[in-house]
């Protein structure tokens, strides 16, 4: 075999997934989506409504690139918005089916994109390797085990096997580009390196659930974690040059440790969509132990109706996909080498600056945790803290975390007490006038948001500085 014909041979070889990795992929992507949409609908009135925190004039005026992307931002009103998380809601349930697989993709992205673009405030690097991640799914055969497209395909028991194409080195890159440019941005601090960046967020009371917090008295197992995570990282690249068992080894170790951040941290969805998106490295030999579901997808086939195929010049379709999938695949490529400072990109992006690469907790973990007070002033001359409830306390809560209602919260707010500007601070202050008066007897007539700092040191006192953000005459 000459040296062009070995070169390829283990290009496909690495590039290769099981049809059914893919079919795990798509059932965990489409449940991603409900997840992630059942998880947003608890807040949906103050994060995308005119009524919330980013009402629509703010978003033109702070982040005109989303909003011109967002069918979400076509009404300020909730009736649209519970129309399209229905409808988002249906498609996410069609790609879990693997009811037209492509075409659920393709629309649940648009959905997704839109969604996102609402309000880019409250996103993470969950919210951006999901978007991703689902990208290269329209590109992928994702029916072809494991769906009601499958049962109605006649030539299914052929398709079965290992898919190696563009899309699929596409998604493989993709995963790994994460991990490989997290390692890097990790390499340019200090705290990684000598062991004590776990610790500082594990110190971060904003973040830890109750098994987080008492792991944090073990400052030697927290040490230990960080090496070992440095030293998974920096292995990452194997995942792209192994095959077989070794690869699907390496993809558990990566998906365990992301498992334990989610026992410990509040993160959002951002691990289980790592975890889905590793199930793409696990071997046949893992799948030959599953149990067929196939015939289960089959008797659902048979109860749903059978749209009418559109007819396509298949042909053209494949050759246009695959140059697709050339030119994403680039572009992750040089995207990625930007985020470590190889390449250059415009800074006038429209991109939030956790969009710019994967820099969780890199190059160093978060400097200061904190929470929040709202004082606020009744029309009966109360104060009353607006945000928490009950009376004005700058102390620090028993449980910070537990003043965040949910991740997306604690996002939102940490963008507040950082956002280069006061418009974002101000639209806080406006809902909290606006929420506070809708559901109390007696309304407010103004109210303060202030942001309680606290430096992370891990020996000695860590004393508090209160950082007024916004002072907002309600009603106004």
């Amino acid at each position: 075999m000459s040296a062009a014909g070995r070169l390829h041979r283990f290009l496909a070889s690495r590039a290769a997934v099981d049809a059914r990795a893919l079919a795990a992929f798509r059932i965990g992507l489409g449940s991603l989506l409900l997840l992630d949409l059942v998880l947003r609908l608890r807040h949906v009135r103050a994060f995308y409504t005119d009524f919330g925190v980013l009402p629509r004039e703010t978003l033109y005026a702070e982040f005109p690139g989303f909003a011109s992307v967002s069918i979400h931002a076509l009404s300020g009103g909730l009736a649209l918005q519970l129309a399209l998380f229905a409808l988002a809601a249906v498609l996410a349930v069609c790609l879990l089916v693997g009811y037209r697989s492509r075409l659920a993709a393709l629309l649940s992205l648009v959905l997704l994109v839109s969604l996102q673009a609402r309000n880019p405030v409250v996103l993470n690097a969950g919210d951006s390797l999901l978007r991703r991640l689902l990208l290269w799914s329209v590109l992928l055969p994702l029916g072809r085990a494991w769906s009601v497209d499958a049962a109605r395909d006649r030539a299914r028991d052929r398709a079965l096997g290992p898919v190696a194409s563009i899309a699929t080195a596409g998604l493989l890159v993709q995963v790994v580009a994460v991990y490989a440019v997290n390692a890097a941005l990790k390499l340019q601090g200090d705290a990684w390196l000598s062991g004590t960046a776990v610790r500082y967020v594990f110190s971060l009371d904003q973040f830890l659930r109750p098994l987080g917090e008492l792991l944090a008295g073990y400052p030697a197992l927290l040490t230990a974690a960080d090496y070992a995570w440095v030293a998974l990282l920096l292995a990452s690249p194997l995942l792209l040059l192994t095959t077989g068992r070794v690869r699907g080894a390496l993809a558990a170790l990566f998906a365990f440790g992301h498992l334990g951040m989610l026992a410990t941290m509040t993160l959002g969805v951002f691990p289980l969509v790592t975890v889905v998106a590793l199930l793409v490295f696990q071997p046949p030999s893992v799948w030959n132990r599953v149990p067929d579901p196939q015939p289960r997808f089959d008797r659902l086939a048979r109860r749903l109706p059978e749209l009418p195929q559109p007819r396509t010049p298949w042909a053209l379709v494949r050759r246009g996909t695959r140059a697709l999938a050339a030119l994403l695949l680039v572009f992750v490529l040089v995207w990625n080498a930007a985020a470590v400072g190889v390449v250059q990109t415009p800074e006038s992006a429209p991109v939030q600056p956790s969009e710019r690469s994967w820099d969780m907790f890199a190059p160093e973990p978060l400097g200061t945790d904190g929470w929040y007070v709202a004082p606020a002033v009744t029309t009966a001359g109360e104060e009353v803290d607006a945000w928490n409830g009950g009376t004005v306390s700058y102390a620090k809560p028993a449980d910070v975390s537990e003043t965040y209602p949910s991740a997306r919260w604690r996002k939102y707010l940490a963008t507040v007490a950082l956002f280069d500007g006061r418009s974002l601070a101000d639209e806080f202050a406006g809902y909290l006038c606006r929420d506070w008066n809708a559901t109390h007897d007696s309304e407010l007539t103004r109210v303060s948001v202030v942001f309680v700092a606290q430096p992370t040191r891990l020996d000695g006192p860590e004393p508090t500085e209160n950082w007024t953000l916004a002072n907002r005459t309600c009603g106004r």
